[in-house]
């Protein structure tokens, strides 16, 4: 089921609409002075079901917040909802050139725009992209989080689940709220606290519409000496280019300052 809540440019609802604040200020008038400022907003809904094979189109008028009319495409007519609303509702059903468009909008307006709406957000698909890294938890000494950033998806349904040498984990685990960006894909944080022992392997499952089974990245805890191993071999790496460049450029320099030797048959 789908709903579109913006009237489109040159919709027959136009006229309709001059109808009801004509008649809203005349009522008004009659009635007590109107306020400085006030707002009246006419929104439009199309409920979907099956496609188009159903279709109903709802059609609302509040003032100042509160719903004073409004048009059902099952019913056929305008309904007041309020005293101010009823001499609107009246009229539009007294004006066959008004309800004529009204029962025709399902057509002319909802499914004459299914075909947009449907190709930007009901068959839209956008896989997410999925990141692990570790971060340090203050809650304890030897406590660090494991963040699963997921990000760039579409549409928003998503399931996440954190897995510790194959289980499911619960405990521990926290989400941030679901963000849009600008471009109307989402994005989510979702953070597990452990207490990771060498060997362990902990994965970020996500499963999404868009993906034709769950996506695993994984993540393996590695010992503190292993991990210092690690820095020493890349100290060392990055110690030898320090000393291993200068060297060259001063061996390139003199072997250019070299005469280059001639052969013995030349010199005779």
């Amino acid at each position: 089921m789908g709903a579109g809540r913006i009237l489109g440019a040159g919709s027959p609802w136009a006229g309709a609409l001059l109808v009801t604040l004509t008649v809203l200020r005349t009522h008004l008038a009659h009635c007590t002075e109107p306020p400085e400022h006030f707002l009246y907003q006419a929104k439009a809904e199309c409920l979907f079901t099956n496609g188009t094979g159903r279709v109903r189109l709802v059609v609302r008028g509040i003032y100042d917040r509160q719903q004073t009319d409004h048009f059902d495409s099952e019913l056929g007519v305008f309904v007041a909802d309020t005293e101010l609303g009823r001499p609107d509702a009246e009229l539009w059903n007294k004006d066959p050139a008004i309800l004529a468009d009204a029962r025709a909008a399902v057509d002319t307006f909802c499914r004459h725009n299914y075909g947009a709406v449907r190709q930007f957000s009901v068959d839209r698909r956008v896989q997410p992209k999925v990141k692990v890294s570790p971060t340090t938890s203050g809650s304890g000494p030897h406590s660090h989080l494991l963040v699963c950033s997921v990000t760039g998806f579409y549409p928003s349904g998503i399931e996440i689940k954190w897995l510790k040498n194959g289980q499911e984990q619960t405990a521990g685990v926290v989400s941030t709220e679901l963000l849009q960006n600008r471009d109307w894909t989402f994005q989510i944080l979702v953070m597990l606290e452990m207490s990771p022992r060498r060997g362990d392997v902990y994965t970020c499952q996500v499963e999404h519409i868009s993906l034709r089974g769950p996506l695993a990245v994984n993540w393996e805890a590695q010992s503190d000496a292993a991990r210092s191993k690690m820095l020493t071999g890349v100290g060392g790496f990055v110690l030898g280019l320090i000393f291993l460049v200068p060297g060259l450029l001063i061996y390139l320099k003199n072997k250019k300052g070299r005469p280059v030797p001639q052969p013995a048959g030349l010199l005779s």
